[in-house]
C-alpha cells in the first residue's frame, strides 16, 4: 500500500503559478510512476502530467504542455508539479495518484491522494 499526500494548493491570480507535491510513503517501489489528475465540476477527468521514479518519461496533457513541469526527488519520495502562467480553466482539485502501468493511462492510476485545491482568481 502506498499513501500518498498532496500539498501546494492556494489561490493564485490568472498568469501566477504554484508548486504542488506529493510525497509518498509506505511501499514505494521504483517501478512506480506518479502523475497529477483534476476533474472540474462538470468535465471529465484529465490526466494533466506524470512522471516515472526510474528514468525521464514524462507525460503531459496538451492543455498544460509548456505551461506545467513535473520533477521529482527520489531521496525525499516527493514528486513536484510547477503550474505556471494558472489560467481560470486549470481551477479544480488536483489528485495525486501512482501506478505500476503506462504512466500516460489516466485508467491505471489506482492509488490515490486526498488531493489539493487551486483556486485561480482573474
Amino acid at each position: 500500500q502506498v499513501t500518498l499526500v498532496e500539498s501546494g494548493g492556494g489561490l493564485v491570480q490568472a498568469g501566477g503559478s504554484l508548486r504542488l507535491s506529493c510525497a509518498a510513503s509506505g511501499r514505494t517501489s521504483s517501478t512506480y510512476s506518479q502523475g497529477w489528475i483534476r476533474q472540474a465540476p462538470g468535465k471529465e477527468r484529465e490526466l494533466v502530467s506524470a512522471i516515472n521514479w526510474s528514468n525521464d518519461n514524462t507525460y503531459y496533457a496538451d492543455s498544460v504542455k509548456d505551461r506545467f513541469l513535473s520533477s521529482r526527488d527520489n531521496a525525499r519520495n516527493t514528486v513536484y508539479l510547477q503550474m505556471n502562467n494558472l489560467n481560470l480553466t486549470d481551477a479544480t482539485v488536483y489528485y495525486c495518484a501512482a501506478t505500476r502501468g503506462s504512466l500516460d493511462n489516466p485508467t491505471n492510476y489506482r492509488c490515490w491522494g486526498q488531493g489539493t485545491l487551486v483556486t485561480v482568481s482573474s
